[in-house]
């Protein structure tokens, strides 16, 4: 009894180091998997590097209320998948973006809330551009800023748009001397000089520096609310006092002014010509002293690929009052000037997306 008793305890003794020896080599290999799967695991990761967000371009829509050419712009921007542009819109008060007022969802509810009733020929145009760009300013990446009209259509796809403005650190705003006398009001002086008083159009693409100081400015944009107004005509006289004597009037209409003459001094740090088309057809109005006043608006007939093609091929702006021809350059090289173009109804923008002329599509190859 006593030797199997002691065999017995001898085989327990066994057993229980065999166990510890075979759950020691257990932990021992778990241990050795655990390392092994993330190692692997970290490998992957380390191999990929993190998102990085690249900076942004906002595309500021100033519209009525309807965007004529929703559809291209979505066609345009599906185009990007690097989340590199935000939607600002200021249509009327209490206007709203939805599956209603567009076939567009990127356009759904992107109207800015404190939208003003804006007026042609009134310093209430800059107001509406300064609230955009106040909106647009609050994302830390949005690094560019692109002001449109409700007709205006992209001419290239996404990638070449985004390529094209980033290339260079600088802002594009089509500023030029104005030698009208009757445009630029004595009353603005000393705090608009003569010489820094510009002119050009309102389709600018601001750098965020110079988007910054456009937005905060209080002081040029005050004389532009006292001085600057469109010389009255007859059909708004109504709703004006009488003028005493019209051809005494200074015809200055802000939005061709301000941003030029607020920058004049920062015109080393500005490509002087615009990314946006029109086409300014001074025989196109019957009225002699209306020619030139508003550029051509496109019919369904006008939108052909010849004149995408006219306007895509243009590498060149000559203005007249400077004796000066702005050569269009890409990166250093000599290119297309414009990547907008106005003014296109809903009708003639279809028929251009439906022709595939205007290259929107990355898929397509036309960025020539």
């Amino acid at each position: 009894m006593k030797r199997r008793s002691t065999q017995n305890k001898f085989l327990g003794r066994w057993n229980r180091k065999l166990f510890a020896v075979v759950l020691l080599i257990f932990c021992f290999g778990s241990l050795i998997l655990t390392q092994t799967r993330y190692s692997r695991i970290k490998t992957i990761f380390s191999s990929s590097p993190p998102f990085v967000q690249r900076p942004k371009i906002a595309f500021l829509f100033i519209a009525r209320n309807r965007l004529h050419p929703d559809i291209v712009w979505d066609s345009f921007f599906q185009g990007d998948r690097e989340n590199r542009f935000s939607i600002f819109v200021h249509a009327r008060p209490g206007f709203t973006f939805n599956n209603a007022t567009t076939k567009s969802a990127y356009f759904y509810g992107r109207q800015i809330n404190e939208s003003i009733q804006v007026d042609w020929g009134e310093a209430s145009m800059i107001q509406a551009e300064r609230l955009l760009l106040k909106n647009a300013l609050m994302d830390p990446f949005n690094d560019r800023f692109v002001f449109l009209s409700d007709s205006c259509l992209p001419l290239y796809n996404y990638n070449h748009t985004y390529d094209y403005i980033m290339s260079t650190p600088n802002s594009f705003v089509d500023s030029f001397v104005d030698t009208k006398g009757s445009r630029y009001n004595p009353k603005m002086h000393p705090v608009i000089p003569v010489h820094n008083w510009r002119k050009g159009s309102q389709w600018v693409v601001l750098t965020r520096k110079h988007a910054k100081i456009v937005m905060k400015d209080n002081t040029v944009y005050s004389m532009f609310q006292q001085h600057c107004r469109t010389r009255s005509l007859p059909e708004f006289w109504r709703n004006r006092p009488l003028p005493a004597d019209v051809s005494k009037e200074h015809n200055c209409i802000p939005d061709e002014h301000y941003v030029q003459t607020l920058l004049a001094g920062l015109e080393g740090e500005i490509t002087r010509r615009s990314l946006t088309h029109a086409s300014w057809d001074l025989s196109s109005s019957k009225d002699r002293k209306r020619r030139g006043w508003h550029p051509v608006t496109y019919k369904m007939s006008d939108a052909t690929p010849a004149l995408i093609k006219s306007i895509k091929n243009i590498n060149s702006i000559y203005y007249e009052t400077e004796h000066r021809r702005e050569r269009c350059s890409i990166k250093g090289k000599q290119g297309h000037c414009f990547l907008f173009a106005r003014k296109f109804p809903r009708p003639a923008a279809l028929r251009l997306l439906k022709m595939s002329v205007l290259g929107v599509s990355n898929k397509g190859t036309d960025e020539s």
